[in-house]
């Protein structure tokens, strides 16, 4: 996995060279990169699930992909909240 990630740390910093961006980037452009990592991440689940022959659901791309996305964890079911205990001080 160490060798993996050096190889990927190279291969970007390649790119880098020949785009003539500074390391480390700006933050504009290390944040887009960051955000395309994050999709890139993405395309996996959507292709495995494609080739088993499943629907691309919004719902299911909402429940898989965004929390990954976003890191935000989907939204709980509505029962689910009013089983938790009152955690809060006041």
């Amino acid at each position: 996995m160490y060798l993996i990630s050096l190889g990927a740390g190279i291969l970007v910093g390649i790119i880098y060279g020949l785009i003539n961006v500074r390391s480390p980037a700006p933050p504009a452009i290390a944040l887009v990169g960051l955000l395309g990592m994050l999709l890139g991440e993405q395309v996996v689940p959507v292709a495995k699930r494609m080739l088993e022959g499943a629907p691309i659901t919004r719902a299911w791309f909402q429940s898989e992909c965004q929390p990954k996305i976003t890191g935000v964890p989907p939204a709980a079911k509505e029962g689910a909240d009013a089983a938790a205990p009152d955690t809060r001080h006041g």
